[in-house]
């Protein structure tokens, strides 16, 4: 089934309240991925309701209580050949986030009596801990770009610029010629929500940015005639000459991981997760870093100062003779 087909099948299943939901999401800026995620969420749940023959305002809290328990519980679509799969509790948290943000809607925008989400708690989210890659896996990686055609050019410059600056990988594919002032070596990122930030780009991430915009880099890519008028000012281009998609910036992520022998240890969430881990490291400000990484809370940022100590304590145990083990005798 085709994404256009899944979508429609989707479209479907959602009342009309739904839609509008999704359209004054679109409206206030929510980016089109999250808006996705929410049609996917909300035609699971409205599909549920189907299943008990309930509209929207007949929902109780109890009703709810019994879909979050649904979505823990219920067995994904698998390959029949592989084990039975669950949702994660992060995606049973942005599923009720989703039919929480429909009810409120109802009641704030559309004059629905009550909301029955209002009682019911979120899920306890268990805290994760970035993997940060070390500082030599990181060269490792950089040094894995051995060629200096316009492929190697725009991929050095991909892996320099998700390090160097933190940049989710949405950021990086989104950035357009006018968003680089190489001179005063920053550029501007149009993050989560709409909201731009400046970010500093470091020697090595503007020495790649400048040689991938040289002419033996960017333009030799560029097409005899752009297909699409933003595909012009797109600052990575595919083979094709069409703005770089976030699948095939994972793809070049993905591609250099493997020859620098890291596996599926390597996203571009990893290079945020490092450039981070590795700033605290050596002394950054948090709230510096949650600038430079565009994070709404410090509270989100807080997370990397966790590894950055637990980091700390494992190098101290390792190297001081008197961290651990037994004193010696008098």
């Amino acid at each position: 089934m085709s994404p256009r087909q899944k979508r429609a099948q989707l479209d479907d299943l959602l009342s009309p309240d739904s839609q509008e939901f999704l359209s004054w999401l679109s409206e206030r800026g929510r980016s089109p991925n999250t808006v996705e995620a929410y049609r996917r969420d909300l035609g699971t749940y409205e599909g549920w309701l189907l299943e008990r023959q309930l509209t929207l305002p007949e929902v109780t809290t109890r009703d709810i209580e019994m879909y979050v328990d649904h979505l823990r519980t219920a067995n994904l679509e698998v390959d029949p050949d592989q084990p039975a799969r669950t949702r994660k509790p992060r995606s049973v948290a942005r599923s009720l986030a989703a039919v929480r943000g429909l009810h409120r809607f109802r009641l704030d925008e559309l004059g629905a009596d009550t909301d029955p989400t209002a009682e019911v708690g979120a899920p306890h989210l268990p805290q994760s801990i970035p993997k940060a890659l070390t500082e030599d896996e990181i060269a490792g990686l950089l040094a894995a770009v051995h060629s200096d055609n316009p492929s190697g050019l725009r991929d050095r410059a991909i892996l320099e610029v998700l390090y160097g600056t933190g940049v989710r990988i949405s950021e990086l594919v989104g950035l357009s010629i006018g968003d680089m002032d190489l001179d005063s070596s920053t550029i501007r990122v149009l993050g989560k929500g709409s909201k731009e930030r400046i970010v500093p780009l470091g020697r090595f991430a503007g020495a790649a940015l400048r040689d991938w915009l040289a002419p033996s880099g960017r333009p030799r890519m560029e097409p005899k005639r752009w297909a699409r008028r933003g595909d012009a000012e797109a600052v990575f281009l595919n083979t094709r000459g069409g703005r770089l998609s976030r699948a095939g910036a994972w793809g070049v992520v993905r591609r250099y991981g493997d020859r620098a022998g890291l596996g599926n240890r390597l996203t571009p969430h990893v290079l945020r997760h490092s450039c981070a881990t590795h700033m605290l490291d050596r002394g950054a400000d948090i709230r510096v870093v949650q600038e430079l990484l565009g994070h709404a809370s410090v509270a989100t940022t807080q997370v990397y100062t966790k590894v950055s100590n637990e980091r700390l304590r494992a190098v101290y145990e390792s190297a001081h003779p008197r961290a651990r083990g037994s004193r010696r005798p008098a």
